[in-house]
This record gives structure tokens, sequence and C-alpha cells, in this order.
């Protein structure tokens, strides 16, 4: 295994009042490597991906027992803003949600939010941004129109531009294909295999074809354990547990 360890999640217990979402979960995300987490709805997979950035204490009643560490730092030190988690860790959900506003200005809001006043600077950013988010060509005409006109799967892009324009580090997808057409998920699965060069990228997702196409390590959850975790290839052609080989193999799920 790769020894540049991004992320780290250690003994993590997460509960909704009393119900129990995650028990013990102990896991490594990996430098400019993609992370598959895979497993049925309702495993635990989305609840502990938003522990990466600090979503889930926006929930009334939970509670979290355990650590996470982003280059070796606990992010729920008291002396860490959640704010600079998100900026750190940013996340693009099932749905596009792109802001009411133009396209410039969905990339440009972070920065400006962010203290940055620099119109120059401002500019090249999100120019910058949309050709990493290969989204450039299409949009490079259009860019003072609603965000809202764009298709769904150009929304999504806009919305990992989104995530790139503050200098993020580390980018969550949760199901970021759920509700695209096969041409559009081709082209976000292209997009993380060529983001992974310069950032460190977790992917949940019930598609468990595309983990093997763009993952580097996949981790089964179920029943909010960590049932098993290691390289995609090993995870889909070697399972060592039963469990995720008869999830792997169509059995339940």
């Amino acid at each position: 295994m790769d020894n540049d360890i991004k992320m780290k999640a250690d003994k993590i217990n997460f509960f909704y009042g009393n119900t129990q979402a995650l028990k013990s979960v102990d896991l490594n995300i990996f430098s400019n490597r993609v992370t598959a987490l895979i497993g049925p709805s309702g495993c635990g997979k989305s609840t502990f991906i938003r522990l990466f950035n600090r979503m889930n204490e926006l929930i009334a009643g939970t509670k979290l027992t355990g650590k996470i560490y982003i280059d070796g730092e606990d992010i729920n030190s008291p002396c860490i803003e959640a704010v600079d988690i998100r900026r750190r860790v940013g996340m693009v959900f099932q749905k596009p949600n792109p802001f009411p506003k133009s396209i410039f200005d969905n990339i440009a809001y972070g920065l400006r939010v962010n203290g940055i006043k620099n119109k120059d600077f401002i500019e090249e950013k999100v120019v910058q941004t949309l050709k990493k988010a290969a989204l450039w060509e299409e949009v490079k005409c259009r860019l003072k129109e609603s965000a809202l006109g764009l298709s769904g799967g150009q929304q999504q892009r806009l919305c990992i531009a989104r995530c790139l324009a503050v200098e993020t580090e580390v980018i969550l997808f949760d199901e970021p294909c759920a509700s695209l057409d096969p041409i559009s998920t081709g082209k976000i699965e292209e997009l993380i295999l060529e983001l992974k060069k310069d950032y460190t990228i977790v992917i949940v997702t019930h598609n468990m074809q595309q983990a093997a196409r763009v993952s580097d390590y996949t981790g089964f959850f179920l029943l909010g354990e960590l049932i098993e975790f290691g390289r995609t290839q090993d995870i889909f052609t070697a399972p060592k547990d039963k469990r995720t080989e008869a999830y792997i193999t169509g059995r339940f799920g």
C-alpha cells in the first residue's frame, strides 16, 4: 500500500441520537489516489465521508467518537475551524447544486468569501478551474449566463470547479453520477482520473463498475462496519471476506 496518508479515520463511531450509524471504522485515505466506498443503501458510506469535512456536525443530536486526521492533524480539534476544513476538503453531492448565479459567479463566490478582491486574480482563477474541470470549452462564451441553464452533467462539473477554486486538497464525491446519463457519467469519470494527479479523491458509489474503473482502493461497508478495504483489483478479484464477495457478485444489495 502507499505510504503517504492524506486522511485517516481512527476507531470512528457515529450516532444519530441513539442509533449507531458507524461502528469502529479504521481507514486510511492515500494522497493522489481515488478511494471508492461501496455497499448497500443505508450502510454508512455517506455518513462516513461527511465526517471528513465536518458536515455531520450540522445535524442536531449526533455524536462522534474516535479521531479523523488530515496531514496528521485532528480535524475536530477546538483550534481548527470547520470552515477551514471545508475549504481543504471539498464535497460534490449526488444532485448538482449550482448557486442561482452566473457561471462566473458560481466559481468567484468562494474566492470572494475567502477575502480575495483582486479582479484579475479572480478572472484567472475562474478560467483555470473551468479548464481543470473540463468545462471551459463548453461555457467560455456563456460565463454571464445563469448556471441553472447548464445540463445536469455540466452543472456537476461546475460544482467540481467550484471546489477547485478555493485550493481544496481533498474532494469527496457522494454518488456524483447518480442523476446523470451515461455520456455525462463518462466525462465525470475521466475528470476524476485526471484530477487525482493533483488531488486526493474519495467517491461513494452504488455502481460497482464505476468503482472498478476509477478507484485505486475500495472499502466495502455493511451495516455501519467497514468489512474490507484494499486495492481495488484485489477487492474485486479476490475478496477476503465472504460478505464482500456476496455483495460484489450481486447476491445481495
